[in-house]
């Protein structure tokens, strides 16, 4: 893989001039973690956008700061409360990391972020793009960025091949992004890059035309712009299956408490038959409830990064007295109470099914 080739001096400053008077003009500058740019704000804004649209992003931000406006009230929080606001978001790991690092922040830094990228880093869930965007957009301190808006700007402007989850690769596109942020208007500069990326240099279909540093763009010139940045090399995702039970009473339907960690770790699901076993017995041996047969749905797909998960649900009424009683692992779940629990989104999706056809 070839090196990209060194800017210079000249260029770098070209570069950074006329992307920040592009910026001024026709950058965004209204985001609602913008007003005020705290370096809190602005963490939750870069954890909630990894691998999530900013149009999907700004209504859970707004409610996630009405209900946890400053490092305290997040720490304070318990982590239940924290993955209901989440809901729908996915990627929960990011949730529970937050949650973890305001501990941290609360106990160690007097709910003060520091001001080190090496100690931002250290904090649960911050990675080195997101410690340069909490020192540089919530602070005002020189620091280079990398989200995957900017991997893309760079990778087209220097024709740097590869895929950027290799290691040379990000390498290269890490030495280009601090060669270019500058020691002022880091801020400016920072979110230009990610505005660029995000509504010019596009994935597909880039704007060239409209781009105020396409004069300098390798892939441009080239013809090349879709061949960058490389693509992850392609794999088959393997497919998972599994039951779940609606099982429901006249107290509402049963949810269990996932394990803190792994799939869905700390949210509330619906308890998951074996194939192959009696959904009836199992529910006698495992959870102590006498139910009737249970009437099979219609089998749909969820799709995770790393993997399909096929959903069979069954829903079935429970008779007698309730083998389980409401504690921390486990509720009859009603609908009034929605924001107390933290669902999953194929979880929530058959629960408002349910209860949609009760109404």
């Amino acid at each position: 893989m070839p090196a990209a080739s060194e800017p210079s001096a000249q260029r770098i400053r070209r570069f950074r001039q006329n992307l920040l008077d592009w910026f001024a003009h026709s950058g965004r500058h209204d985001l609602p973690w913008q007003h005020p740019a705290t370096p809190y704000r602005v963490w939750v804004s870069e954890v909630m956008l990894q691998q999530t649209q900013v149009a999907v992003v700004i209504p859970y931000f707004q409610r996630f700061m009405q209900r946890f406006p400053d490092v305290e009230a997040l720490a304070e929080a318990d982590q239940d409360t924290v993955l209901a606001h989440w809901s729908g978001l996915g990627y929960y790991a990011r949730a529970r990391n937050l949650h973890a690092a305001a501990g941290v922040l609360r106990d160690q830094y007097d709910c003060q972020f520091p001001q080190s990228l090496e100690t931002l880093q250290a904090l649960p869930g911050i990675g080195r793009s997101t410690a340069g965007a909490i020192l540089s957009l919530g602070c005002g301190f020189p620091a280079a960025i990398l989200d995957g808006n900017v991997k893309r700007v760079l990778a087209r402007q220097f024709a740097v091949e590869g895929w950027p989850g290799r290691s040379a690769v990000l390498r290269q596109l890490w030495q280009l992004a601090e060669s270019h942020t500058p020691e002022h208007d880091c801020a400016a500069f920072n979110q230009a890059m990610m505005d660029l990326g995000a509504t010019l240099c596009l994935r597909r279909n880039p704007q060239c035309e409209a781009c105020p540093v396409a004069d300098g763009c390798e892939a441009r010139s080239a013809g090349t712009q879709h061949a960058y940045p490389g693509r992850k090399p392609a794999r088959r995702l393997p497919v998972r299956s599994t039951r779940m039970l609606l099982l429901e009473s006249e107290a509402g339907i049963l949810l269990q408490r996932r394990p803190p960690a792994g799939l869905w770790g700390g949210l509330w699901s619906l308890p998951e038959c074996p194939a192959g076993t009696d959904p009836v017995d199992w529910c006698r041996e495992q959870l102590g409830l006498e139910v009737e047969l249970p009437a099979p749905g219609q089998t749909f797909r969820h799709t995770f990064s790393h993997f399909h998960l096929d959903i069979e649900p069954l829903h079935a009424s429970v008779h007698g007295d309730h083998g389980i009683m409401e504690c921390a692992e486990s509720v009859w779940y009603n609908g009034a109470a929605r924001d107390a629990h933290g669902l999953a989104a194929p979880v929530q999706r058959l629960l408002e099914q349910v209860l949609a056809a009760n109404r």
